[in-house]
């Protein structure tokens, strides 16, 4: 009986517990390297319940951001326009519209528009639209060129690697105060070069945190 396995076999259990082992390293590490935003998120393009266009809208109707999303330099949430905020040029345009009519029965019955959000922060990281706004940081910076998006796209990873690259060097991505709602404007460092957005950084006190405590609260 003692001559059934090979003596190699005595070694088998450890082999397999090696393989796992190694084998769940690799999956971890995948796992830990594509399940980001980057991969996950960018390109996401959900159909809305209304197909609202932002390169009509903000592009060739520069209409400001903050016409719509009016808390956004004001609070720590960009807020999703109401219906009241649609009919008050579209009581006027468009009026019988049949892509508008949800609109318009959000506005008669109180209901909300079933928007879907495309970006989204997730519930351990605490974001302030206010304070990087009125920092110097432009809605382009996390949301691309919204302002030629027929459909609004998850364009930029959002990760903690994308946030961090711009705490830790905010001189290359601020903007003028005159500038950041201005979509086709470009950072000051574009301009003006690194050391006037190093100035401007200085100037405004921008101090963006890098540790962990900053986004995780």
């Amino acid at each position: 009986m003692s001559n059934l396995f090979p003596k190699s076999a005595n070694k088998l259990p450890l082999q397999i517990i090696l393989y796992l082992f190694v084998l769940g390293g690799i999956a971890t590490a995948g796992v830990t390297y594509y399940m980001t935003p980057k991969y996950t998120r960018v390109g996401y393009a959900p159909t809305q319940p209304i197909p609202f266009s932002h390169a009509l809208h903000a592009g060739q109707l520069d209409i400001d951001c903050r016409y719509c999303h009016s808390n956004v330099d004001k609070s720590g949430h960009s807020n999703v326009p109401t219906s009241q905020t649609c009919m008050n040029c579209h009581n006027q345009v468009k009026t019988t519209s049949p892509l508008l009519a949800p609109v318009r029965e959000s506005y008669a019955t109180g209901n909300a528009v079933p928007w879907v959000w495309v970006h989204q922060t997730p519930d351990y990281a605490y974001f302030n639209h206010a304070a990087h706004v009125n920092r110097g940081v432009s809605c382009v910076e996390c949301h691309g060129k919204i302002n030629e998006m027929e459909v609004v796209t998850h364009s930029k990873p959002l990760s903690m690697s994308f946030c961090l690259d711009c705490h830790r060097a905010p001189e290359a991505y601020v903007r003028e105060q005159a500038d950041i709602f201005n979509l086709d404007s470009q950072p000051i460092a574009a301009k003006a070069g690194l050391e006037a957005g190093k100035k401007f950084v200085h100037d405004w006190n921008i101090r963006p945190p890098q540790s962990c405590s900053g986004c995780h609260r």
